[in-house]
């Protein structure tokens, strides 16, 4: 069975959590599409250009790993790339409860798309974008949560 998934996201930025989940998916799925969100409902620190590129920085040596984004409702573009599945993370239980609305309502719209969910590893848990973007402006030490190339990424915007 040759089965697509698709792991969207807004990965701003990427951290050890997301890799951690494209790596699992990618033992998993022939082909891994990481799908970054573009649309403009979330407050963004790095443009859609940018989490790409680091996105494939971090992924470069993934080969069955895609890196594309969408605007659209997903289960729209879920389709158009004939994906079957959707690979969601969860961190801790609090994560549970929205990720499983969103795939009852994915499985509402489209009941041929699965939703699968990929427990992130115990040490990347805790940790989130957002608290990795709060850390790094306070000057904290981000390089246990994300890799060396986000890392720089993120040091020239918190700067800047």
């Amino acid at each position: 069975m040759n089965v697509t998934a698709v792991y969207p996201g807004t990965f701003d930025p990427p951290t050890y959590g997301h890799l951690d989940v494209i790596q699992r998916a990618s033992r998993i799925y022939p082909e891994v599409i990481v799908a970054v969100s573009s649309r403009g409902g979330k407050k963004v620190l790095f443009s859609t250009d940018e989490r790409v590129k680091m996105l494939k920085q971090i992924t470069g040596g993934i080969s069955n790993v895609v890196i594309d984004t969408f605007n659209e409702l997903l289960i729209d573009f879920v389709n158009g790339k004939k994906a079957s599945v959707i690979v969601r993370g969860l961190r801790v239980i609090s994560d549970f409860e929205y990720e499983f609305q969103m795939a009852l309502t994915n499985r509402g719209l489209a009941p041929s798309i699965e939703t699968v969910f990929l427990m992130t590893s115990s040490e990347h848990s805790f940790f989130s974008s957002t608290l990795v973007k709060e850390i790094a402006a306070l000057g904290g030490d981000i390089k246990k949560f994300v890799p060396p190339p986000v890392e720089k990424e993120l040091a020239k915007k918190v700067k800047g």
